[in-house]
């Protein structure tokens, strides 16, 4: 029997629940979650559809995803940090995205925000990695019932007050978590799934940016 968290899909593969049973969720599942980024586009694109994500489940959000990068440009920050009202309202009628203002309007000042931060301090990802957990804070053990209690941690609330005092908006301590979680700053697959030992391979051989 497989340990609670994990389910076996009909591929045979031992996976975290949450990659269900949808294959568009598993290949996210397998293929990006957890593995370390540090490239900055895909780094600010993971911050802003984690924040169009609040209130919602990342799937919605996962088959969106294309239409979100055609609607922003790619997630290029400098080609949004030039968005002005007409793009507000443009990106307001387009149906294949999330259609909330506040969201939107995040988006196009993290944007700006973002040339500000990276003037300072060289790069989105040397910033985000700078808050890494150290690993001896981790669990040797990730179990189902550990990885519940998470959802923030001391590092993901410092990320959060830090973007904030920036100016950043949506950026709250869950959605740093989520952040971090899906762009490897921490291996949150459980133990007896089968990526596991993978991005942990992957995570110490990955040359933290900065």
């Amino acid at each position: 029997m497989a340990p609670e968290g994990i389910l076996v899909g009909t591929d045979g593969r031992s996976r975290c629940w949450w990659a269900g049973d949808d294959p568009l969720y598993q290949a996210y599942h397998d293929t990006e979650w957890g593995r370390p980024v540090a490239d900055d586009r895909r780094l600010f694109e993971k911050l802003c559809l984690e924040g169009f994500q609040s209130g919602l489940s990342w799937l919605t959000i996962l088959r969106k995803r294309e239409n979100f990068r055609a609607a922003f440009a790619g997630f290029d920050p400098a080609a949004i940090a030039d968005f002005g009202d007409g793009d507000v309202e443009r990106l307001m009628a387009d149906a294949g995205i999330v259609r909330n203002r506040a969201k939107i309007a995040a988006t196009i000042n993290n944007a700006r925000r973002y040339a500000e931060l990276v003037a300072e301090t060289g790069s989105l990802a040397a910033h985000l990695w700078s808050f890494e957990p150290d690993p001896a804070t981790r669990p040797e053990v990730l179990d189902h019932a550990t990885l519940l209690t998470f959802g923030v941690s001391p590092e993901s609330k410092a990320l959060s007050r830090d973007l904030r005092k920036r100016g950043w908006a949506f950026v709250g301590p869950t959605t740093a978590y989520a952040a971090m979680e899906a762009m490897g700053i921490v291996n949150d697959h459980l133990d007896g799934c089968w990526v596991r030992q993978e991005v942990e391979s992957l995570r110490a051989d990955f040359v933290r940016p900065g």
